[in-house]
């Protein structure tokens, strides 16, 4: 008998968005044909809006299916993860940097949290997560909760290494996703590192970053391979560091 092998499956970012794409353009490009038989004057226009969705639907998909993939590894490259580390995903879904973290792992151990919607990530459940980690050989290095991010269920410093990939941006208001970056900062140990690919709002993560005192927090685009559609909905990743508490005499400055 053979054994087939369980193949991990990371589903599509904002299902609802990328259908969209897909039907406007379908339904434009229906029109311009159907106004170039009939000799109408909508041809160029309903062509032009044909073309603009069916484009922005074929760019979230490869970025769901593959580019982000691709930039998540080079983000982690730049970590230089030396393999003991606790890391926190924030917003895990379906675990796909979870289980590129993990990978990279040899006695440390990753966290994932999610509240698990469906909205935001296609069949997104803490059941799926687990799969996927099975099916990529990293299972007994990763652990799953339930939990908002504006209220992580861990004690202060307790990762090395903290990231989230497209999740804070769907809390819906600016102070509660300050909240999240807040907590992110709360549960880093001093000398920890954060990095956040987000969209939109990421420039207020920085300075919230900034304003709890976080050392060396850069941000930068991360080119077409994670655009959700077109340059509008570009990905950025914010970075920072948690600064070591300074000594005096041998001691914490408080």
């Amino acid at each position: 008998m053979v054994v087939m092998k369980q193949q991990s499956d990371y589903g599509y970012d904002a299902p609802y968005a990328l259908v969209a794409f897909i039907v406007l353009g379908t339904i434009s490009a229906v029109a311009a044909m159907v106004s170039w038989i009939l000799g109408g004057e909508l041809t160029g226009m309903m062509a032009f809006y044909g073309a603009f969705f069916l484009a922005n639907a074929s760019s979230f998909l490869y970025t769901t299916r593959r580019g982000k993939f691709q930039v998540w590894e080079d983000i982690l490259n730049g970590l230089h993860l030396r393999g003991d580390e606790r890391v926190l995903d924030m917003g895990c879904g379906r675990g796909a940097v979870l289980t590129a973290v993990a990978k990279r792992l040899t006695t440390g151990r990753v966290t994932g949290i999610d509240l698990w919607s469906t909205k935001d990530q296609s069949g997104n459940a803490r059941a799926v997560t687990l799969q996927n980690a099975a099916a990529e050989g990293v299972r007994d290095r990763i652990e799953i909760e339930t939990g908002d991010m504006r209220q992580l269920p861990f004690p202060d410093g307790s990762f090395d290494v903290v990231v989230s990939s497209l999740a804070i941006h769907n809390i819906p208001s600016n102070e509660a996703r300050a909240r999240a970056v807040t907590e992110a900062w709360r549960v880093l140990k001093p000398g920890g590192r954060l990095a956040i690919a987000d969209i939109r709002v990421t420039g207020r993560y920085a300075k919230t970053l900034s304003s709890l005192g976080a050392a060396d927090v850069a941000q930068r685009r991360l080119g077409w391979r994670f655009w959700y559609g077109n340059p509008a909905a570009a990905t950025s990743l914010v970075t920072a560091v948690k600064r070591q508490p300074a000594l005096t005499a041998g001691r914490p400055v408080p």
